[in-house]
């Protein structure tokens, strides 16, 4: 039976970043901008006062201290607070492919393979910036590579969810090799005028190569043992911005239709069912969390992450053990787990087991065991 690795890693980081007291210093401008415009209704209580933010809010409630964006300009102007991507002519590759086949190159190089060795494409991600043709093909006419591409999107979970569909078709023989890709353009779809959720997403691309053991050629080689995933629906988590609403006469641009998220709940509802999810998935191969090496969980919350790792370690992981990236990267949706994959896996040694692990929106979790050939 085919045996399924891991083969290679890319991860592309924006040039520019955003820190906390960048971000606050807008919105807290904004907030009171709106609040000498609205002061009339606000007395009246017919609209509620925009609250201040603050760095160390931020930092406290997520953990999160900057982020890196696909470009600064345009989010920190308190007259537009929305990046400024200039449209490109359709012939002319894509903003979401670009950054895919960045990442996809160093992958590729990681894998020690080359285009013209893969034969099929998934991007995965929360967002794509159009409906078709998939940027997933855009991104294999790009590279050269003869097969077939798709994309899909499950949001903060489409990384493993991509992952498995890709263990799965290299398991099954439908494709040798599989290259998943995970392009998060994520800050135009932020409401940078909430305070609840301003801070909250960056830009990155992550890639990932899965392949048959027997065909690998990279010297770190990470075997897929078992995948799972599974769905709960909840309106908890939303972003609503589509086509509709050309139908329905709404505002496609107005703050309904972005990012929006009940906290409290998501981490109430979500954390223990992940718990959950991972210890009934380990239980399927005999392990426990004293055999993982190591943990690359979701990077949405430090709160979260840490919570999840103290249910199933009974303390609090140590060291690298379950590696945090999201004080600098922040969100990355599908991406994060990838980015913490690939910073943090080379130094594990032959044997060692690791646990990816995504979950979000849907509410969506994934997961895949490893293990160090």
């Amino acid at each position: 039976m085919t045996r399924v690795v891991i083969s290679g890693s890319g991860l592309w980081t924006p040039e520019q970043s955003i820190s906390n007291e960048e971000l606050v210093a807008c919105y807290n401008a904004y907030a009171d901008k709106f609040n000498e415009e609205n002061a009339a209704a606000i007395e009246a209580g017919e609209l509620e006062a925009k609250p201040h933010s603050s760095a160390e809010f931020i930092e406290k409630a997520s953990g999160i201290r900057s982020r890196y964006v696909y470009t600064r300009e345009g989010i920190l102007d308190v007259n537009r607070m929305c990046p400024i991507i200039e449209p490109r002519d359709p012939g002319a590759l894509s903003h979401q492919a670009e950054i895919g086949v960045y990442a996809a190159k160093k992958a590729l190089q990681d894998a020690n393979l080359q285009a013209s060795d893969i034969e099929a494409v998934i991007v995965a991600c929360a967002y794509t910036q159009r409906a078709y043709p998939a940027i997933a093909i855009e991104i294999q006419r790009e590279l050269g590579i003869v097969g077939v591409a798709y994309d899909m999107l499950a949001a903060c979970s489409a990384g493993t969810f991509g992952l498995r569909n890709a263990h799965d078709m290299v398991k099954c023989g439908t494709a040798k090799r599989v290259l998943v890709i995970n392009p998060e353009l994520v800050t135009p779809q932020v409401n940078y005028r909430s305070r609840d959720s301003h801070f909250i997403f960056g830009d990155v691309a992550t890639a990932t190569v899965v392949e048959s053991v027997d065909s690998a050629q990279s010297d770190a080689l990470f075997e897929v043992l078992s995948t799972s995933s599974e769905t709960l629906f909840s309106n908890n988590i939303r972003s609503d911005f589509s086509y509709m609403s050309r139908a329905t006469d709404e505002d496609p641009f107005g703050e309904s239709k972005l990012f929006s998220q009940e906290g409290r709940r998501v981490f109430k509802e979500l954390c223990p069912t992940v718990v959950e999810h991972i210890g009934k998935h380990m239980g399927k191969l005999a392990l426990t969390p004293a055999d993982m090496t190591r943990w690359w969980f979701h990077q949405a919350n430090i709160n979260m992450n840490i919570f999840v790792a103290k249910k199933l370690l009974g303390r609090d992981p140590v060291g690298n053990e379950a590696p945090i990236v999201l004080d600098t990267y922040a969100n990355t949706a599908s991406a994060g787990s990838l980015i913490a994959f690939n910073l943090y896996h080379k130094d594990l040694t032959t044997g060692d087991y690791g646990l990816l692990c995504s979950f979000g929106a849907g509410y969506s979790i994934g997961s895949l065991i490893l293990k160090r050939l």
